[in-house]
């Protein structure tokens, strides 16, 4: 036997795993474990700050499908992840959190007043799937084990294992534990009963008008052809959790587009019968209550998850399956070709054929703010400019309040999982990092981050992450010096005829609604990257394209109508999402 550290434990199991990159900062405390992964050749990628670590591995995860890891040290280390990982969490990313306590002798339970030390497990505990601490080396394998079987297990989110640094760092004389994951999880995913899926296809052929709705579940599933396979065979529209936006190409045939909210809701008063898979049917898709659904009296659900805990939560379920949803749309697929003659196709296209005439009324009414060309420039460019410039394909980052509905409103989605943001949890700042873990994810394509001066201004030290890593990300950010998403609702609140007639209130007339200046392009340009400023429509696209080339991180300063930019499309529908639907 040779000396072993449980550092090196774990890093030999995330080596069997196939984790290939960790996120987070180096410390002392938890050597063992980070030189092994350095050894094994496994990438640590460092940001400077831990939370940031933790959206990097949520990024990373959702995009590449595989686990995302972060790691932070005792005391502030992890009391710096823990606004990471609760968003992670709640945006249901598959990241497993590595941290190093004190040693055993003083901690669970503290010793009182020992350094840098705090209930870790305690507080990690309320924000992820699974939390738990290591007391002794010989558990570390045992312990680890576990927690990989929680990250795999069900709805993804993350999962958190406490290591003492006395057991991360020490050696001890022990072989490494050489189990492959086939023995000691499930590796497979979770077949759906035959009975079901014919049962499925037997009541979507027969409903007058189907629909599907899909969550996210789908991008974690990787379903994004046969769910547009099952969508055509049987001409049923398609609309999405808010989370999910994009599983389907928003130019196809049957794909409502989760921006037109109003005809969102249309669809899903139309429909006898849905078919949901992988959602939970959340705050946001209004709890699949009336009057924005059809009543469950009009309208059977058929509910695919591969969480039985959300199965027929907030909406009862004529079937509920568990089963991973590529297997299910796949094997739906399969059962639905035989069915087809038995399908009022032609009633369904007229109606779908309708849907996609009023898609493309509202988006003709949108892009009518295109063809103002003021200075300060109207916000409903920036989307528009970055989805010309960037390659298809790329990855969209949404973050801010208002910023991130300007971004939904002017962006088409046309590749599956190509956007991020934190649709469950609205997190200012975290899309500063999501794009870094985007990089990493997909380098072969830049990745464009649209935020907010207010949410930048969270994390813009992480522009020197991207350029000392090469990360291809340009940022931009859109500059309207105030807290506009609050300004708006204060104003309404404090002086609603006044902000009505005059669309905006002086500094005087709110509270503490206004911010100061950051040169972000500057900010950039002084940690390395390329840095402009922009204020006119037309200069937008050639800056653009300069920041592409530049081959590197690059931050684009840009200077937005503050009024304009705080009146963004469908606000009234994201304050009415906030009440409790008061339907039959």
């Amino acid at each position: 036997m040779t000396e072993t550290s449980g550092g090196e434990v774990l890093a030999r199991m995330l080596q069997a795993e196939g984790v290939e990159k960790v996120f987070g900062i180096i410390d002392g405390t938890y050597f063992g474990f980070y030189s092994s992964l350095h050894r094994l050749g496994i990438e640590i990628v460092t940001p400077r700050h831990e939370t940031s670590a933790a959206h990097m591995a949520g990024a990373y995860a959702r995009l590449t499908g595989r686990l995302g890891v972060c790691m932070a040290s005792n005391g502030p280390g992890v009391a710096n992840l823990l606004p990471g990982l609760a968003v992670e969490n709640a945006e249901g990313n598959r990241v497993l959190a590595i941290t190093s306590c004190r040693r055993p002798q003083i901690v669970y339970p503290d010793r009182g007043g020992a350094y840098q030390a705090f209930d870790q497990v305690g507080a990690i505990k309320h924000l992820s799937k699974w939390s738990h601490s290591v007391v002794s080396f010989d558990r570390v394998a045992e312990l680890g084990r576990t927690a990989l079987r929680y990250c795999f297990d069900g709805r993804p989110g993350v999962v958190h294992l406490d290591v003492p640094e006395t057991i991360m760092n020490g050696k001890v004389k022990a072989g490494v534990p050489t189990w492959q994951p086939h023995q000691y999880r499930r590796t497979e995913p979770v077949e759906p009963p035959p009975g079901q899926v014919e049962r499925a296809a037997d009541l979507l052929a027969a409903a007058e008008l189907p629909m599907i709705h899909a969550g996210s579940g789908v991008i974690h599933a990787g379903a994004f052809d046969e769910l547009r396979k099952v969508a055509e065979i049987l001409h049923a529209p398609v609309t999405t959790s808010w989370a999910a936006r994009g599983v389907l190409p928003e130019t196809c045939d049957v794909a409502i587009p989760m921006p037109y909210v109003k005809l969102n809701h249309e669809v899903r008063n139309d429909s006898d019968l849905v078919l949901v898979v992988g959602s939970r049917l959340g705050e946001t898709d209004w709890w699949g209550k009336a009057p924005y659904w059809r009543h469950p009296s009009e309208q059977k659900m058929i509910q695919v998850d591969v969480d039985g805990h959300v199965l027929g939560a907030n909406k009862p379920a004529e079937i509920a399956v568990l089963a991973d949803a590529k297997l299910f749309l796949a094997a739906l697929a399969d059962e639905l070709a035989s069915r087809t003659g038995r399908m009022n196709l032609n009633a369904r296209r007229r109606k779908v054929a309708k849907y996609r005439e009023t898609v493309a009324d509202e988006r003709a009414k949108l892009d009518r703010k295109l063809s103002d060309m003021l200075a300060p420039m109207n916000s409903a460019h920036v989307a528009h400019a970055c989805q010309l410039a960037f390659p298809e394909g790329s990855v969209l980052v949404a973050d801010g309040g208002n910023t991130a509905v300007w971004a939904m409103m002017f962006h088409e989605m046309h590749v599956p999982n190509t956007i991020l943001s934190t649709f469950k949890f609205g997190m200012l700042g975290a899309g500063v990092a999501q794009a870094l873990g985007a990089a990493v994810a997909r380098p072969d394509k830049p990745v464009c981050c649209i935020i907010g001066d207010g949410a930048m201004g969270f994390h813009p030290q992480e522009v020197e992450t991207a350029v000392r890593n090469g990360l291809r990300v340009v940022y931009v950010v859109l500059c309207d010096k105030q807290w506009g998403m609050v300004k708006m609702t204060q104003q309404l609140a404090l002086k609603p005829l006044k902000t009505l007639v005059m669309k905006s209130l002086g500094p005087e007339e709110t509270i503490k609604a206004d911010l100061g200046e950051i040169r972000f392009d500057m900010l950039g340009r002084s940690m390395g990257a390329h840095g402009e400023r922009v204020a006119d429509p037309r200069e937008l696209g050639p800056a653009l394209e300069r920041a592409l080339a530049s081959g590197g991180p690059a931050v684009i300063h840009v200077d937005v109508d503050p009024v304009k930019h705080m009146w963004a499309p469908g606000l009234i529908h994201f304050k009415d999402m906030h009440q409790e639907p008061k339907g039959r």
